[in-house]
């Protein structure tokens, strides 16, 4: 059985991976084969301290640049609370 959103156990995965892209205007990498996936959290408080570590490490180089992804929005699209809900027509 799935947890609901609300339950405090619940795991919202997040993946905190970065790379140096090509354009500091866009999201498109130099090298894909040389993204760095710095891992996965199981919340996004342990996601972002673990992003900012990598942001603070790189910060003499403006390409480079570290993301956090809300896999489970992803997986359980359930656990978004700021998708909009479809309006009936």
């Amino acid at each position: 059985m799935s947890k609901s959103p609300a339950d405090s156990d619940t795991q919202l995965i997040h993946l905190v991976f970065g790379g140096e892209l090509d354009d500091i205007q866009g999201v498109t990498f130099k090298d894909l084969a040389k993204l760095d996936v710095v891992g996965f959290y199981p919340n996004y408080a342990a996601a972002f301290e673990a992003w900012q570590s990598k942001a603070r490490e790189t910060i003499d180089n403006a390409q480079m640049r570290y993301f956090i992804v809300h896999l489970h929005r992803l997986l359980d699209p359930s656990t978004d609370k700021t998708r909009k809900k479809p309006t009936r027509k």
